[in-house]
């Protein structure tokens, strides 16, 4: 499925959108280029979550987690500086399999082998300086709902 967006306004959007039709336990993986708008995407699915705090990408701390009012958890990874998962894959896995945790993913390529199948894959691409084509795919039951969501 694909989508236009123009503005990082969109974008954060988009992430409330999207959030609106989690209910726990899915992985969200993020690709794009630096400044493609991964975490802008992460700071709208974090406000569609209910989460008050403030959402920083983590690219220095690896992985940071935040708690939504409904009992919910957004625990949001970037591998970006990683050249080796190490206990890094064990820790995502332990994560994904919580069934109250939103699982978003940055540079998930170091990791992709603990990734399962069922999850959403959103490519962003800049088409200008502020427009983005967004790609969203899914790889089984649990991620295909939120595609059917969004039709």
């Amino acid at each position: 499925m694909n989508f236009q967006i123009t503005a990082d306004t969109e974008m954060h959007a988009f992430g409330v959108r999207i959030a609106r039709l989690l209910t726990g336990g899915e992985v969200i993986e993020l690709r794009g280029d630096v400044g493609a708008g991964k975490t802008t995407f992460t700071k709208g699915l974090a406000a569609g979550l209910g989460i008050d705090e403030t959402v920083q990408s983590p690219s220095f701390t690896i992985s940071r987690v935040y708690d939504a009012p409904s009992g919910l958890h957004l625990a949001h990874y970037d591998f970006y500086r990683l050249h080796d998962a190490g206990i890094m894959a064990d820790e995502l896995n332990e994560t994904i399999q919580g069934s109250s945790t939103v699982t978003v993913i940055e540079w998930a390529d170091i990791v992709d082998g603990v990734l399962p199948v069922d999850r959403v894959t959103i490519t962003i691409a800049a088409t200008s300086e502020t427009d983005r084509r967004v790609v969203l795919s899914t790889g089984g039951e649990k991620s295909n709902k939120i595609l059917e969501g969004l039709a």
